[in-house]
């Protein structure tokens, strides 16, 4: 089975996020479990160190029924909107809380593969990378980043085409033109709609031939031992 996250707030009908990581566990071919974060209740890591001993979070919340499904799962679809060239917070607080798997040398998902989305009013490189990171310090190897141009809020908020510190004005300028037909959405643009749908079946590919999860763990403890050294 393959997890895909949809960390976006918007509803799923307009949110770029989940669009995209629809498109990727559709590819796939293999069963998967898609599911939004939209209005659920996650606080971040509160650093109580109560895991510990056992690997389970003790915060009472939306994400213990969601634990059973990261353990479950073969791979991950993991996607975010961009939030001040990062993640937004309720995907932060989600993957914060998988600091519960990885005490004491907690193998519970080390090894495993991922798809890391991003979409952004621009870009969705500085999300999509950020869901990388979290990936390697959870030895996650990631086998693609997808990455979209969503509607940034100017195209809904009532002032896109006026306001002169908004998304619109500074990609087009006094051209600005919220109009429907011209809110960016991925699932208009071909190039993206490409990668999501090829990231797919590279992931579904590499669940269903099977891959070594012992030597997924040792690329990715080598390049956390390199990336740490050079911080």
């Amino acid at each position: 089975m393959i997890l895909g996250i949809s960390g976006s707030p918007r509803k799923d009908e307009i949110s770029g996020v989940y669009k995209l990581v629809k498109i990727v566990l559709e590819n796939t071919g293999c069963a998967y479990e898609l599911v939004s974060l939209r209005n659920k209740n996650i606080a971040g890591c509160v650093a109580c160190l109560k895991c510990v001993e056992d690997n389970v979070c003790k915060v009472k919340d939306d994400f213990q029924e969601l634990r059973e499904s990261i353990l479950d799962a073969d791979a991950y679809v993991i996607g975010s909107p961009n939030y001040y060239s990062g993640i937004n917070v309720l995907t932060h607080a989600f993957l914060e809380r998988w600091f519960q798997f990885r005490h004491r040398e907690g193998d519970l998902l080390w090894g495993k593969i991922g798809v890391a989305v991003g979409v952004g009013g621009t870009s969705g490189k500085y999300p999509a990378d950020e869901i990388e990171r979290f990936f390697n310090y959870n030895f996650i190897e990631t086998v693609a980043k997808v990455e979209g141009q969503g509607a940034a809020s100017c195209y809904y908020c009532g002032y896109g085409d006026s306001c002169k510190v908004g998304i619109p004005y500074f990609l087009y300028g006094e051209n600005a033109d919220v109009s429907e037909e011209n809110v960016p959405d991925v699932t208009r643009q071909q190039d993206v709609v490409k990668s999501a749908a090829e990231a797919g079946r590279e992931l579904g590919r590499l669940v269903r031939e099977g891959y070594d999860r012992s030597e997924v763990t040792g690329r990715m403890q080598q390049r956390m031992m390199e990336m740490l050294k050079g911080s």
